[in-house]
């Protein structure tokens, strides 16, 4: 029987799509033919991962946990919202998210990563899924947060069920003070952080590309007005102030009350419990931002299958 070397696996996996210990397996049958090893692999059904690695994958499931002072979430992708529903791809939504709490946001890392009660990996797994499932599921992204002293909260928008929804939101909050006063306000900053969609924490924080983007535009609105130079230069400058005031978390209205800055209610909390709370850091995924999504003609995907 032919060697089979841990380059031939790697050289099967990468054309086939399939897990590891199946491209061994495959080859060991085979007598090392790789071209007969792709073959076996399309019997068993292994294989099909690969035609479906091109499609677009928009849809899935966002997965959240909390352990303690420290949150990690996750962005897995599907295909369609259907496969969302399905309780194999949850499962593997939640016990990559669990196993981003403790190795970290790197993708690669949590994909080369054991899988639970498996011989393979995360990415072994997923590649099982998607011949299992049908539909191109891709690992996409992940994020922690943590504090030193004090507690992570989490919110789940659109939840399909416990800790897997469409958006998700962590919020990190460093304080001595009590959970029992930590775990509602974060709750509710997360609940407004989701609704809100800052783009930083505070106005120091925000992309100066965009500022500067704002800039441009709040200058050819005062140019337009024909007012003094002095009164153009300040609508500019307020123009900057307002947008910048209305996408940093803590110079939001909270849309909790509609009427308090985020962080004068932050401010306030503090003073009742006696102890400083400082919102150190935040996260908000939200499933398939940023994703160009394919338009389907359903008319043109009715007369190809049809032959027309």
């Amino acid at each position: 029987m032919a060697e089979v070397t841990a380059s031939m696996v790697k050289d099967l996996r990468e054309r086939s799509g399939a897990g590891m210990m199946d491209c061994k397996k495959a080859l060991n049958e085979n007598n090392g033919d790789m071209e007969a090893a792709i073959d076996w692999l399309r019997t068993k059904g292994l294989a099909a991962a690969a035609k479906k690695a091109g499609r677009t994958a928009a849809e899935g499931l966002i997965g959240v946990t909390v352990a303690g002072a420290r949150g990690a979430m996750v962005e897995v992708n599907s295909e369609t919202d259907f496969v969302a529903k399905n309780e194999l791809f949850q499962d593997f939504v939640r016990t990559v998210t669990t196993i981003a709490a403790e190795l970290g946001s790197d993708v690669q890392a949590l994909l080369s990563a054991s899988y639970p009660e498996s011989d393979g990996s995360v990415h072994d797994k997923l590649t099982q899924n998607i011949a299992t499932i049908g539909e191109h599921q891709t690992l996409r992204r992940a994020s922690i947060v943590e504090v030193s002293q004090g507690v992570v909260t989490s919110y789940v928008h659109n939840a399909a069920t416990s800790g897997l929804g469409k958006i998700g939101v962590l919020v990190g909050l460093e304080s001595a003070a009590s959970a029992d006063v930590l775990e509602p306000l974060g709750k509710q900053i997360a609940m407004h952080i989701a609704a809100a969609n800052p783009l930083a924490l505070d106005e120091t924080g925000l992309d100066q590309t965009l500022v500067e983007r704002e800039r441009a535009i709040a200058r050819e609105k005062a140019a337009a007005s024909g007012k003094p130079a002095e009164i153009v230069e300040k609508m500019i400058e307020g123009g900057v102030r307002k947008f910048a005031q209305e996408n940093a978390l803590l110079t939001q209205v909270f849309v909790i009350d509609g009427k308090s800055k985020v962080g004068d209610v932050v401010a306030a909390a503090a003073k009742v419990a006696g102890t400083p709370i400082t919102v150190k850091s935040f996260v908000r995924l939200q499933l398939g931002e940023g994703i160009e999504k394919e338009e389907k003609d359903f008319a043109a995907e009715v007369a190809a299958a049809a032959g027309v």
